[in-house]
């Protein structure tokens, strides 16, 4: 009797988890299918023949290596009255010098215990706000309407400029750029499996919230904010996923970002082994907190607000990282197989199959339509082996999570 008691609750909770897992597995196979379609034209008030000034933020912690390859692919795109800021944040290199060197504005932060992109990027929008950057005492901080967030790392495509600030002004809303990151030339399936997933959060998925006409989130740099959204939120902290955050509180602020296709911002996977497993901790630990924190929150605001969009937010934030819901779904499906074969039961694995089914389609998906071209068949031979090399960054969580902000150690660029 006991024996089978225990059987009977083991399928009941095999059979809660694989429910479960249909949701996230759903709501991806929703946002993948989605971006298969023609993209939504944006249509943009006055179009490019009223494009407005801008102020472009670079937060910079020890940037000296690729500082300027950042800046000599943006500098071009600036108007006559356009203003570029870096902030050399807690800076112990050349970082500031360089920036000064290509003829940019420079400011100097110096507060150690205080150390992470979202007080530099506070300290320099109080500057901004302060009329420091106008071109003339008349002048206020609203004669730019809408302000740049670029990373220093980050190499800002042609036109991409103009693309976000047309489309922030004319629709008064966040603005998130097409935001990726492109591995080496022969990358090892495990950087290859990196890429996909990357592209899979930066542009298929927002691309498909984009198709169905639903607000995304803020992936990171490339973001262009109207000073009217500027003003409700805070963004000084030390949150290791800050741009996710900023997003959120946006939303709830009643400014849920766009996606801007046609704005365009790249960046390196890090090469080198102990920098790659930096970055991802540090995304991974920040998704994951922010899913058990604002999801939630957003639920709240949703139901209190009878706003839809932010339910469709809280959604999407729902989707735990790839490799951890692929993770999730082999360990469950093992289980399920084994408790089976002892006869305690088959039940949970029909909808396990539905889960899985979702999950590959949205994967090949993803990669048929958008990896294709870069990306060969075989590094999806190598998503076990990504997987595997994520399980202590996820045992990690459970044990201690991340919580402080790390910056990434950067690869030398030579050249753009």
């Amino acid at each position: 009797m006991i024996a089978d008691w225990l059987a009977f609750r083991a399928i009941d909770l095999l059979m809660g988890i694989a429910l479960l897992l249909i949701v996230p597995t759903f709501i991806l196979w929703i946002e993948c299918t989605a971006a298969l379609f023609p993209p939504r034209r944006k249509l943009l008030q006055q179009g490019s023949s009223h494009r407005p000034k801008v102020n472009i933020l670079i937060p910079a912690h020890n940037e000296a290596p690729i500082l300027k390859a950042t800046l000599e692919q943006l500098l071009p795109q600036l108007k006559d009255r356009d203003k570029l800021l870096v902030i050399a944040d807690n800076c112990e290199d050349e970082t500031a010098s360089i920036a000064r060197a290509a003829g940019v504005d420079v400011i100097e932060r110096r507060e150690p215990d205080r150390r992470g992109k979202g007080y530099a990027l506070d300290y320099g929008l109080k500057f901004l706000a302060a009329g420091n950057t106008c071109d003339s005492p008349g002048d206020s901080q609203n004669s730019a309407s809408v302000v740049l967030l670029i990373d220093a790392d980050s190499i800002v495509h042609s036109g991409t400029v103009d693309q976000l600030a047309c489309l922030a002004f004319a629709t008064g809303r966040p603005v998130q750029a097409t935001y990726l990151l492109t591995p080496k030339a022969h990358p090892e399936p495990k950087e290859a499996v990196s890429a996909l997933a990357f592209l899979v959060k930066n542009l298929v998925r927002p691309r498909g919230l984009d198709r169905l006409g639903l607000p995304c989130l803020l992936t990171g740099t490339g973001m262009a904010l109207p000073w009217s959204a500027i003003e409700l939120v805070s963004l000084a902290s030390g949150n290791i996923v800050e741009d996710m955050q900023l997003g959120l509180d946006l939303a709830i602020a009643g400014f849920a970002p766009l996606l801007c296709l046609e704005g365009r911002v790249t960046g390196a996977l890090p090469q080198q082994q102990h920098a790659a497993k930096s970055q991802r901790t540090r995304w991974e630990h920040g998704h994951l907190q922010t899913l058990l924190t604002q999801v939630p929150r957003l639920m709240k605001a949703a139901l209190l607000q009878k706003r839809f969009t932010l339910f469709t937010l809280a959604l999407d934030l729902f989707v735990p990282p790839l490799s951890l819901l692929f993770m999730t779904w082999l360990v469950v499906m093992a289980v399920a197989l084994l408790v089976g074969i002892l006869g305690a039961g088959w039940s949970p694995i029909v909808p396990l199959v539905l889960a899985g089914t979702l999950l590959l389609l949205s994967v090949f998906g993803a990669w048929a339509k958008f990896g294709r071209a870069n990306l060969p068949l075989s590094a999806l031979l190598g998503i076990p082996l990504y997987v595997l090399w994520k399980v202590p960054i996820y045992f990690a969580f459970l044990v201690r999570p991340q919580s402080q902000w790390v910056r990434t150690e950067r690869d030398v660029v030579k050249d753009i």
